[in-house]
């Protein structure tokens, strides 16, 4: 029996893109576009193709659906060695894969992870000049680069020792009871905080999609401009520091309820002594170190991930549901 550990482990950069389904793109674009600031790379009959200002590829395409969800959240690896050992990886461990193709993006891996979630990787895209320094056509709080993905799940320490062993990723900081047993986790590949966030609950679904800015205040701007414009209801939670990553954070729901954060001012993870940050689950410092109250839905709600052969993947709970809200 081949040994997953002995294997070559691919070779993950960092987060790359994801794929929203949305109900309404007119309204989608007039919240991600018209009062974030996301810039359009591309559009076509039905699809939206977004970045910020220091992304030179695109990192969140919305597309028109019936119903909306996320079809997958996708890598970059550093070599098609890489994509062939992702292939290895799924074939030994039946999970189930297929080429795609999408804009700048010629061979995308789709894969459904042990755990439900859809995930894509790929080597070859198309770049584009970056915006950073295009400050005449910088519009709303500005958006700079994609940060990270959070899952919810009921299974933290399974995922985080499969992307750990499998896909060699680094964790940063994780949450623990008095029994040592794991909670959250959050996870890395290019030496920031996380690429990846894994928190428990009925899952896997996703938690929320999170977009780096460039200081605390333009975090505080996202919240003038969602006031002016009469929509403060979409902010959900924040502005407030986290005690977990020290990120000075906001999260704001856009039409059809996806959860996004504008997040800055954590740190890196680079040197090769790091060792992970340890919170324990009851200190209520690690989720909120000062901010108001988290809501009830900031725990309970998320967006549904598409199913390997289509529609949508049921969420389940694990054993650690019956947590009370205030600590998860």
């Amino acid at each position: 029996m081949t040994d997953p550990l002995t294997e070559p482990r691919p070779d993950v950069i960092r987060i790359a893109h994801a794929v929203f389904t949305v109900t309404d793109l007119a309204a989608s674009r007039d919240f991600y576009v018209g009062l974030l600031g996301l810039n359009v790379l591309h559009e076509e009959p039905g699809a939206l193709y977004l970045r910020g200002v220091e992304d030179r590829e695109w990192t969140l395409k919305l597309e028109q659906a019936p119903g909306a969800g996320v079809r997958h959240l996708a890598y970059r690896v550093r070599g098609d060695a890489d994509l062939d050992a992702l292939v290895a990886l799924a074939e030994r461990e039946g999970l189930p894969y297929r080429w795609e193709e999408d804009l700048d993006r010629p061979r995308l891996l789709r894969m459904q992870d042990p755990f439900g979630v859809p995930v894509a990787f790929y080597r070859e895209s198309r770049t584009h000049p970056w915006l950073l320094q295009d400050y005449h056509l910088h519009r709303g709080p500005g958006l700079q680069r994609v940060d990270h993905v959070n899952v919810m799940t009921p299974d933290v320490e399974g995922m985080m020792g499969w992307y750990g062993s499998r896909l060699g990723f680094r964790t940063s900081e994780l949450t623990e009871d008095e029994t040592g047993r794991v909670w959250a986790a959050w996870v890395q590949r290019r030496g920031g905080v996380h690429d990846l966030a894994m928190t428990n609950g009925a899952g896997p679904r996703l938690h929320h999609w999170a977009y780096w800015m460039p200081d605390a205040m333009s975090i505080i701007r996202a919240c003038d401009i969602l006031a002016g414009a009469r929509q403060p209801e979409r902010i959900e939670r924040g502005p407030g520091r986290h005690g977990i990553s020290n990120a000075f954070f906001l999260y704001v729901r856009d039409p059809d309820g996806h959860r996004i954060e504008l997040y800055t001012s954590d740190y890196v993870t680079v040197d090769p002594d790091f060792e992970p940050i340890r919170w324990q689950r009851d200190d209520p410092r690690r989720q909120t170190l000062w901010g108001a109250r988290t809501p009830r839905s900031w725990f309970e709600e998320g967006s549904r991930l598409e199913a390997f052969e289509g529609g949508w993947v049921e969420p389940v709970e694990g054993d650690l549901r019956g947590m009370p809200v205030h600590v998860i």
